[in-house]
């Protein structure tokens, strides 16, 4: 269930998930949450996300989308991978 917080959070910055239908924008997955999080918003996004869902959170919901399958993995560019890995390595866990 998500939080009334990541709700707002995710109405706020529902032009970045664009491809999803309105109604079920407060319904995407933590995965998805982050990923576009990542691929399309910028370092204030990042660090709100982060502060509603933890560091930790955040890079399980990554590692998780981008260890899953080539496909998945595929969603993200490898700069953004490369970048966001040595984040998470650095400072979560």
């Amino acid at each position: 269930m998500r939080t009334p917080e990541i709700k707002k959070f995710i109405l706020e910055h529902s032009n970045l998930f664009w491809y999803i239908p309105q109604e079920k924008k407060v319904d995407v997955s933590d995965e998805v949450l982050v990923e576009t999080i990542l691929n399309y918003g910028d370092k204030i996004d990042f660090i709100e996300l982060v502060n509603l869902m933890g560091m930790n959170n955040a890079a399980n919901s990554f590692f998780n989308s981008i260890n899953t399958s080539e496909r998945r993995r595929g969603n993200y560019s490898e700069l953004t991978i490369n970048y966001f890995t040595h984040v998470f390595n650095k400072y979560a866990h």
